[in-house]
């Protein structure tokens, strides 16, 4: 974490100047497209019908934009549109369209440090008595504000607070597919809840047999004797995860996506979250006992340091002209 003080400070600095257009742009709070329309974001209404309200039918994705780059945005709208596939939904644009409009949203915010959320909804028919091979109009919602922290950028020099969760378990991948970005959240909130009940923060949900899954809306990487573990049932292929392999196979690290034991967290010299709501989150505390020393570790913070690294790397990312409305030179944002 050699960067991180510089990381946070051009963060600050960038918001202190958005804030400082709130009174002038009535878009700078935030941005929704619904139905084609560009609206603050919070004007932004959806069909109390929809059945992505209704029963929560849908699916959605998060990609970030970051010092006014997109990061890996193919990459995100790769997983939306396999997510679409797998709950027969079909992502209502074309994906250069999708960009195209994201890019223009986020110009015209003025917002340089972004949150972006993507719903793709059923729509306004259920599927209940449906005809086979009946085609259903789908939803597309977008909307983005400025940038979200699971982790407050200051806790993260410090490290979080999480719990194994023991009143609930991750819903099975025999009864939704955990691979599909989703608003399922019963269990995670459950989690939530706990997590404060017990003075922390963050649930860690296992699969109910001692492994462990992931948390509410994060993948959890262990580190043990030099190695990073993860689990791969149970879980989103998250794209910060993706991330994490990427760079700490650059810093010459491995890393094991596999069957990970509920024991191994209790044992572990480091451990960390990671999301795209705030990246490399360290943990100190499990369980009210602290990780190893009880503080952030070495191989953390050069993950921290690398992953931040790759959010100017032109191989990940795409710079926004936010006085055309238009991407920057390539605009794939994906490392091949």
């Amino acid at each position: 974490m050699a960067t991180m003080d510089k990381i946070f400070e051009g963060y600050r600095s960038r918001l202190a100047v958005l804030e400082a257009t709130f009174d002038k742009n009535p878009l700078a709070r935030g941005v929704a497209w619904i139905e084609g329309e560009l609206v603050p974001l919070h004007e932004a209404r959806i069909p109390l019908l929809d059945e992505g309200f209704m029963h929560s039918d849908l699916t959605y994705d998060v990609p970030s934009v970051w010092d006014g780059r997109f990061f890996r945005l193919d990459d995100h709208l790769a997983r939306l549109q396999a997510s679409c596939a797998k709950m027969r939904l079909q992502l209502p644009l074309p994906p250069a369209e999708v960009k195209k409009i994201l890019v223009e949203m986020v110009a015209k915010s003025g917002i340089r440090d972004t949150f972006v959320e993507l719903i793709v909804t059923r729509g306004m028919k259920g599927v209940r008595g449906h005809t086979p091979g009946q085609k259903f109009k789908n939803n597309l919602y977008m909307f983005i504000q400025p940038f979200i922290w699971v982790m407050e950028p200051e806790v993260q020099p410090i490290g979080g607070k999480a719990v194994i969760a023991r009143t609930v378990k991750r819903i099975s991948p025999g009864s939704f597919d955990p691979t599909v970005k989703n608003l399922q959240w019963g269990d995670l909130t459950r989690g939530l809840f706990e997590a404060v009940d017990r003075g922390a923060v963050y649930p860690f949900l296992t699969d109910g047999d001692t492994n462990l899954t992931e948390g509410s809306g994060f993948n959890i990487v262990l580190i043990k004797d030099g190695i990073l573990y993860t689990p791969d049932r149970g879980v989103l292929e998250g794209v910060t995860r993706k991330s994490v392999i990427d760079v700490a196979k650059t810093c010459g690290l491995t890393v094991k996506v596999e069957f990970v034991p509920v024991e191994m967290a209790y044992n572990s010299d480091e451990i960390f979250m990671c999301t795209t709501a705030g990246g490399i989150m360290p943990i100190t505390e499990l369980d009210d006992r602290p990780v190893k020393d009880g503080k952030v570790g070495p191989i953390t913070k050069q993950i921290w340091d690398a992953y931040w690294k790759i959010h100017w790397d032109p191989a990940f990312s795409f710079e926004i002209d936010y006085a055309t409305a238009t991407a920057k030179g390539a605009t794939n944002g994906t490392k091949h």
